[in-house]
């Protein structure tokens, strides 16, 4: 089915298309199990969820010429990041920008932090709470990033849980996929022996606290840690993610996925300065 010329800025170019296209799962209807052919193009599809994500619209208020029903667009949504879809994509395409940049395919040092923001009246009593450092009500975001600030994984919480308990989840997690990691660089808020001990004996990983020094002007100074800041600020780019209007926290989760998606599949596909011409034994096919 031939689709339309480009309408909105959230939409897919050809290139990145063609990116993320070998990235999806099979069709049902291509496996052995069997299945109905999709119906919709699925180009079409994620369209429609970079718009969702990119301008903070409501699911329902899916623009009609899109010309898909927003509950098969949603349908998408859910069951691609319940498979771990989404995670795939990430992985893949970080693993190209960091290639690109002539850096080990798979980050063995990352940054945590975490971000409180305001939830919605759609966000339940019971996946919310209230940040006091921060006086904000609603949810927080624990981001993982490489040191070119690009997402390796995250977990979402109700804002009153501490780093440190989150961080203890994240990284297990982080371990199972990402066993090469052996160092994070952290702030103040993930600082104690005992969490410090746990991280180094149960699953390998050193904990390093950056502290925040301030300069002559009394400036306070982030060695590291600017580089998660900065991938915090990616995340808001997209409005969607300006708030929490999740019910669901994987569904925040996977929000913010589609963020940084958008971000590496452009940066893998706009045009390549000389500095960053690969050798042929880096060439990614």
């Amino acid at each position: 089915m031939p689709l339309p010329r480009y309408r909105y800025p959230s939409d897919t170019s050809d290139l990145e298309w063609a990116l993320l296209e070998q990235l999806l799962p099979t069709p049902a209807c291509q496996t052995p199990q069997g299945g109905a052919p999709e119906k919709w193009p699925r180009r079409r599809v994620i369209d429609a969820i970079r718009y969702i994500t990119d301008n903070g619209a409501k699911w329902r208020a899916l623009p009609a010429d899109f010309g898909i029903p927003w509950r098969t667009v949603f349908g998408y949504f859910t069951r691609w990041a319940k498979a771990d879809v989404l995670r795939h994509i990430l992985d893949q395409l970080r693993r190209r920008l960091r290639l690109r940049r002539r850096r080990c395919p798979w980050p063995v040092r990352v940054i945590v932090d975490s971000q409180s923001v305001k939830g919605a009246e759609t966000v339940s009593q019971a996946t919310r709470g209230y940040d006091a450092n921060k006086h904000i009500n609603g949810r927080k975001r624990h981001l993982v990033v490489d040191q070119d600030g690009l997402l390796v994984d995250l977990l979402v919480t109700p804002a009153d849980v501490q780093d440190r308990d989150a961080a203890r989840i994240l990284l297990t997690r982080l371990h199972a996929d990402h066993p090469e990691v052996v160092l994070v660089w952290a702030d103040n808020g993930y600082g104690g022996e005992e969490f410090h001990a746990w991280a180094q004996n149960t699953l390998g990983i050193t904990i390093k606290v950056v502290p925040r020094p301030k300069d002559a002007k009394g400036f306070v100074l982030l060695p590291k840690r600017w580089v998660v800041e900065r991938s915090n600020s990616w995340t808001m780019r997209a409005r969607r993610n300006v708030r929490d209007y999740e019910r669901l926290m994987a569904h925040a989760e996977a929000h913010i996925q589609w963020a940084f998606i958008t971000l590496m599949s452009r940066r893998l596909t706009r045009p390549r300065r000389q500095t960053e011409a690969l050798p042929a034994t880096l060439a990614v096919a």
